[in-house]
């Protein structure tokens, strides 16, 4: 019986799992450009059609505001979604970190512990092909970042 009920647990995670991105997808947040952004990039994946422009407005080290403008699969839009949630607010080197393990954790099959909603996409590593939709917001912010530092 404890079997039964880890799956049937187990089968709720990936349920509201599920919830987190099409939420997002349905509900864009930070759906928009920036007002007075400081940086701005385009990225897109010529594969599958996916394109995105992020904008943000960085000051005194952080993040004060992220912005996404783009059209694709749902797993991008709501990555990108979920990438100006996340990283609005904070210093851009944490912002930096998140990147990177958000990242590690799709490619390298890395932790997302401490990545909150962010987590609800580490699934999509177990379909290779969705992994470029779902990191494509991600590489564009840390390639912008770098470009603006």
């Amino acid at each position: 019986m404890t079997v039964g009920f880890a799956t049937q647990q187990g089968a709720g995670v990936e349920d509201l799992y599920r919830e987190i991105i099409l939420d997002h997808f349905r509900n864009p947040r930070h759906r928009g450009d920036v007002d007075d952004a400081t940086g701005r990039i385009e990225a897109n994946n010529p594969l599958c059609g996916d394109e995105v422009c992020l904008t943000w407005r960085e000051a005194g080290g952080t993040l004060e505001e992220v912005g996404f403008t783009g059209r694709g699969c749902s797993i991008c839009m709501a990555s990108a979604s979920m990438l100006c949630e996340a990283l609005a607010g904070l210093p851009v080197a944490r912002a930096r970190e998140m990147a990177a393990q958000f990242r590690a954790m799709l490619v390298e099959n890395g932790s997302g512990a401490g990545l909150g909603d962010l987590e609800a996409l580490a699934g999509v590593s177990a379909y290779p092909v969705r992994v470029k939709c779902a990191v494509l917001a991600w590489n564009a912010l840390a390639q912008g970042l770098e470009a603006t530092s």
